[in-house]
């Protein structure tokens, strides 16, 4: 069954489906929130994550990337203790390690979305590499599911669901490549 089947009328799923999920996004706490979000998704539901959404927006600063750089041992210790978000070590660090990367990329690209659109298209594979090398805790799976869910990956709607035509009007990457 794919998500937009079972997704509409659905407390959290169907909000997200309908408004978020493969839309394009340009900004950065936008685009970081759903990179932390689909970290620490790993061997969770995504159902969890989207319950949990608010009190991770509170717990990392609405997910500022300069902020969340900054974090040090006291920030890290109050996110491991926080029982409203996931308080898995590895993704907490990954979250932060992530941001003081996506600050490094501001660098050479003047942005996230900048750095994703330098580096698009690349098929599936050659973008879990690139993140592989460029981001912690990273795999096929989550960096997948990022890229689609920004509009950088198609497959987020199924050609038949009314929001694959909201979604194609707002020229996400993939459909850009596709031309």
């Amino acid at each position: 069954m794919s998500y937009c089947s079972i997704a509409p009328g659905r407390p959290f799923h169907g909000p997200y489906h309908e408004k978020e999920y493969g839309f394009p996004i340009r900004n950065e706490a936008r685009l970081f929130e759903r990179l932390a979000l689909e970290i620490n998704q790993a061997g969770l539901s995504w159902l969890t994550i989207l319950q949990k959404r608010d009190n991770f927006r509170a717990a990392f600063d609405r997910f500022d990337v300069d902020r969340v750089a900054s974090y040090g041992r006291r920030e890290r210790s109050r996110l491991l203790r926080d029982a409203g978000i996931i308080r898995n070590e590895l993704k907490v660090n990954a979250v932060i390690e992530n941001a003081r990367r996506i600050v490094c990329l501001r660098e050479t690209h003047r942005s996230f979305a900048r750095w994703l659109d330098a580096h698009h298209p690349l098929t599936k594979e050659e973008w879990v590499k690139l993140f592989k090398k460029t981001f912690l805790f990273t795999g096929g799976e989550i960096t997948g599911e990022f890229l689609i869910s920004t509009g950088y990956l198609p497959g987020a709607h199924d050609l038949s669901c009314p929001i694959y035509h909201l979604v194609v009007n707002k020229n996400p990457p993939w459909m850009r490549s596709a031309r």
